[in-house]
């Protein structure tokens, strides 16, 4: 198997708590979900499913030509639809699949290639994610904007909405030294049969991060700096009209 030889599934679900129905909400006229189908299409993967339990999702995803896979409506987190795609298309242990969110619109096919290639070489990471430098002093305090700690060799130590690390001698106006975590995941299958089978711990129960079941678990996270930064994932309507208004600056 090569670095290019992956899969992309697109989860997708209509019932969130902040967004309902937000994959079928539209930017410039198509439904998000359409957006993130044609980012996974410039990737150039072997195949692109979208993951969902909802008849109206699969309908739209079906009708601009997505190969969708029903899935189980008590599924806790994207990974856990994921897992249940590979498992139904009896995917072999070594495929790797990339996990592309149904909430992020603009992530450049790079970055899709750079995260599967990452897991690629990293024979002990049970996953491997992205991050980005933090800029803003607003968003190193925002709970939607999550942080990640990484050691020297790039596994991870800790995923959080709060600030992290936490400089005591910090100086007002100071620049932020923070990481953004990316949420795309590249994943084994063999991975994926084991986090079937992991409990939810506290951690991830506490901070609604799905990557801190298998952080708690012993799971090697491989963290890099991404080289090309996506935008934001959508989580409300706001967000959604703001990359709307940015979509059709850049059109004209």
């Amino acid at each position: 198997m090569s670095a290019q030889d992956f899969t992309i599934v697109i989860p997708a679900r209509y019932a969130s708590s902040r967004f309902p129905g937000k994959p079928l909400a539209k930017i410039c006229g198509q439904p998000m979900l359409w957006h993130v189908y044609q980012r996974a299409l410039e990737a150039a993967a072997r195949e692109v499913i979208v993951a969902t339990d909802d008849e109206r999702i699969a309908d739209a995803a079906a009708g601009f030509g997505a190969d969708v896979c029903m899935t189980s409506a008590d599924c806790p987190s994207g990974t856990d639809r994921i897992a249940e795609v590979a498992a139904a298309k009896g995917w072999s242990e070594e495929t790797i699949v990339v996990n592309l969110q149904g909430d992020e619109p603009l992530t450049p096919a790079t970055v899709v290639h750079q995260v599967a290639n990452n897991l690629y070489s990293q024979s002990r990471a049970g996953i491997a994610t992205l991050c980005s430098p933090i800029e803003r002093e607003v968003d190193f305090h925002d709970p939607n904007v999550v942080k990640v700690l990484f050691d020297t060799d790039g596994r991870a130590l800790y995923f959080s909405r709060a600030p992290i690390p936490f400089d005591r001698n910090a100086k007002p106006g100071q620049p932020v030294v923070a990481w953004r975590h990316i949420g795309i995941y590249a994943y084994r299958v063999a991975f994926l049969q084991q986090w079937t089978h992991m409990a939810g711990g506290q951690l991830e129960g506490l901070e609604k991060l799905e990557q801190l079941r298998a952080l708690q678990n012993g799971v090697y996270i491989h963290v890099a700096e991404a080289a090309e930064v996506p935008s934001h994932g959508i989580d409300t309507p706001q967000q959604l009209q703001e990359l709307e208004e940015q979509m059709q600056c850049q059109d004209r």
